[in-house]
């Protein structure tokens, strides 16, 4: 339906894809109201801001908030460069953020508690569509706000909520209580965070690529302070499968982490567990008991670090009032879980999409970014700036452009994690076979081999830990690693 009033349209989280939202209701003439629940634009970046991503420069800016950039003047950067966390939010986001047109309207430490209709329950029906919606938020004094805007666009990413060192989604016994002696997602081990792992025996659990650069980063650390030792522990046992890429990878970066990784396992600086699975952790003087099943067998570890990287999950709370249909699998929206589940597709499988896909019963309230994925750590950054642009034609009343496909995506195999928001396109081709549709797919067709770049793909999806690799040492997220976008 077209929005018929003068209110906004609340945006939640300004990460890449939430600014890319911004970016093109004004330059649809509306305004939007941006809620940010860091004290910066692109917070959840920055969480992970020394990683580098796997996609150059040219796949990771929006098309409508480069114009506008560019319009300002804006001094790109080169474009095959590959950037990191840090780099996009500064030389991107930051820039973005700063425009006259989209400045005022963004809201820092907003943290959007609940949203509802106005005067309107969930289960009230009477005139709902034509209700505007009403959103809770905090200040960053703690003081509890409320904003009535005309449609909203939840891009709040993933990032905030990573997923549990439990095999079965759960927490393991005890690692709420040794929360002290965990870090989840990407630490910077050589950077901020190397007190806590210098000369520490640490062990990294998950599967994916944000793995394989924590154990990596870990060993540069080793070389410096002989006494770090590196445990990495796989909750499946399929270590050659995942390291396989190589040379085949087609993208260097991510091929080398797997060369990498695969020669310090050859020549013992790594040890792998597989298949590893932790009951239950432990505190004891200042370490941690690690109790659990390797290869059936029980078994426990005395480590002084964890490193959990398997992967993100949305958090669905704030919308408890609102009428909205996710997937029981995925938690995705339903027509789009079929698209994206990781149990059959990778990212380089999944097909652009946007309004039509994205529809909630809640009229007028889109998920989008890595939140709209769920679970399924397949999310592309660049597919998020399509879902941008096809609800915000949507909302502005073009639902022509709203239901063309706009994504237009390399030419070389590019599959991205799912860090929240991190990283960038799928390609038309991938592992040397062509994509049925371009922009569909990046290894649109059977791997050449099970080592090829493809099979490591399906392998970390399947894993429901890693997404394609969108940094060099990303779930991000889930960029990209399941994303990157906080509300």
């Amino acid at each position: 339906m077209k929005l018929e009033t003068n209110l906004p349209v609340a945006v939640i989280g300004a990460g890449p894809v939430g600014l890319a939202a911004a970016a093109h209701l004004v330059s649809r003439g509306l305004t939007p109201i941006v809620f940010e629940r860091g004290a910066s634009v692109g917070a959840s970046l920055l969480d992970w801001g020394h990683v580098r991503v796997f996609s150059p420069w040219e796949y990771n800016v929006d098309g409508a908030a480069r114009s506008l950039l560019e319009a300002a003047g804006w001094d790109a950067p080169e474009l095959t460069e590959l950037p990191t966390g840090r780099q996009i939010v500064e030389q991107y986001l930051e820039p973005l953020a700063g425009l006259p047109t989209l400045a005022p309207c963004i809201k820092l430490s907003a943290r959007v508690t609940a949203i509802t209709r106005v005067g309107l329950d969930k289960v009230s029906n009477r005139d709902r569509e034509r209700a505007p919606f009403e959103v809770r938020w905090t200040d960053a004094n703690g003081n509890e706000q409320a904003t009535v805007v005309r449609a909203v666009i939840d891009a709040s990413g993933t990032w905030k909520r990573p997923n549990p060192m439990g095999v079965d989604g759960l927490p393991v016994l005890g690692e709420r209580a040794a929360a002290d002696f965990i870090d989840y997602g990407i630490p910077d081990v050589l950077g901020g965070s190397r007190e806590s792992y210098a000369n520490k025996t640490v062990l990294v659990v998950g599967s994916g690529h944000s793995a394989i650069n924590i154990a990596l980063a870990l060993l540069s650390l080793q070389d410096q302070e002989p006494g770090t030792r590196v445990l990495w522990a796989l909750r499946r046992n399929r270590i050659e499968r995942l390291l396989g890429g190589g040379l085949n990878d087609q993208l260097p970066e991510r091929g080398a982490l797997g060369l990498a990784a695969k020669k310090a396992i050859d020549t013992g600086r790594l040890q792998v567990l597989a298949p590893f699975a932790a009951t239950r952790l432990e505190k004891a003087d200042g370490r941690v008991a690690v109790v659990g099943t390797l290869n059936q067998t029980q078994t426990t570890l005395m480590v002084d670090r964890i490193v959990v990287a398997t992967g993100f999950r949305p958090d669905l709370d704030m919308l408890s009032e609102l009428r909205v249909s996710v997937d029981p699998a995925t938690e995705a929206p339903p027509a789009l879980s079929p698209l994206i589940d990781p149990n059959f597709h990778s990212c380089g499988t999944v097909p652009p999409h946007g309004v039509v896909e994205l529809t909630q019963p809640e009229a007028n309230f889109f998920i989008i970014g890595s939140k709209s994925y769920g679970r399924a750590p397949t999310f592309l950054m660049a597919t998020g700036f399509e879902q941008a642009r096809s609800v915000v034609a949507e909302l502005a009343g073009d639902h022509v452009a709203a239901r063309e496909v706009h994504l237009a995506l390399p030419e070389t195999g590019v599959c991205s994690v799912s860090f929240g928001d991190g990283s960038s396109p799928a390609a038309s081709s991938c592992c040397g076979t062509p994509a049925p549709v371009t922009g569909s797919s990046c290894c649109g067709g059977p791997a050449t081999s099970t080592s090829s770049c493809c099979a490591a793909d399906e392998v970390t999806k399947a894993e429901g830990e890693a997404g394609c690799g969108c940094a060099t040492g990303a779930t991000p997220d889930r960029t990209t690693i399941n994303e990157a976008e906080p509300a």
